[in-house]
């Protein structure tokens, strides 16, 4: 069990649950109660802080919400391991299989999208809707300078590491507002040390921008399977002033799914749910529950 400060806490108020995956220990959030189940998943450097908001008034509409850190990020064991996107959808697999979750809708951010879209297609029988925020799940050559730069060898890993040039940064870059200091040290408090961002520094490296990385083959599959799940609901949700996942990743999805709803928050960031929460939490909640 982690103590949490105070004023994280008062933000993030949620029962502190584990699992033992194959490869580390996980931290999950849930609100067990209710008959419908949102897993949703965060990308990087968030963890399940990042939907503490959405998960609230989804519990309050009685859908169970579970939202797990993914290994090395949140509250969950931080190995030193690299893990890969297959590693990674694995985990997810593993966790709904302990909770014996059959059915369930996803929301997805970041590479929380490439993860649970690889679980989705994996088994889309088990898929009620989708929820798509700020992600990709295809392969793309888009990748902004200053995230190239932490995926130069030794360089970006000092950089991400040891300088905290990702997560910190990740506080004033990816939002419009400035966010309330108990807010960003929520989002900080599980990176305080070096030794706690080389998942961070993973994740990054696992972006795979050539043919030859060992997440390509992987990303590029789960692209090529994503018409599976064209015949389920789905909701895009984006925000336009994101500086990673821009417009154009916004406009792939719309090709992939012509049906879905769409949300299109003009002057949110990357963190949309901080930058336009009021706006999106409510249809998010009136589409899932």
């Amino acid at each position: 069990m982690v103590k949490l400060p105070a004023e994280i806490s008062a933000l993030y108020p949620f029962e502190q649950n584990y699992f033992e995956s194959s490869d580390g220990r996980m931290h999950f959030l849930d609100t067990k109660i209710g008959d419908r189940v949102a897993v949703l998943l965060h990308g990087n450097p968030t963890w399940s802080f990042f939907w503490r908001d959405l998960v609230k008034a989804l519990a309050a509409r009685g859908v169970r919400c579970i939202a797990p850190d993914h290994l090395g990020m949140g509250l969950s064991e931080k190995p030193k391991k690299y893990f890969t996107l297959a590693d990674r959808i694995r985990h997810i697999e593993e966790l709904l299989a302990h909770l014996g979750i059959e059915k369930f809708s996803l929301c997805v951010h970041d590479w929380g999208g490439a993860i649970g879209c690889g679980v989705a297609v994996n088994a889309p029988e088990r898929i009620e809707k989708i929820v798509i925020t700020n992600t990709a799940a295809f392969c793309s050559p888009n990748i902004p300078r200053r995230i190239a730069l932490c995926k130069i060898p030794v360089l970006g890993k000092f950089l991400v590491k040891y300088l905290n040039a990702f997560a910190r940064p990740a506080t004033f870059m990816s939002v419009e507002k400035k966010l309330p200091r108990a807010v960003r040290d929520g989002f900080l408090f599980p990176y305080q040390h070096a030794r706690e961002r080389t998942a961070i520094a993973n994740f990054v490296r696992d972006i795979p921008l050539d043919a030859s990385h060992p997440s390509r083959a992987a990303l590029c599959g789960i692209d090529k399977k994503l018409s599976v799940l064209r015949s389920k609901p789905m909701f895009i949700a984006w925000g336009g002033k994101d500086f990673c996942f821009d417009s154009t990743f916004f406009e792939e999805w719309k090709i992939r799914f012509p049906n879905a709803k769409r949300l299109f928050c003009e002057n949110a960031g990357h963190y949309l749910l901080e930058d336009a929460g009021e706006r999106i939490i409510p249809q998010l909640c009136d589409f899932l529950a």
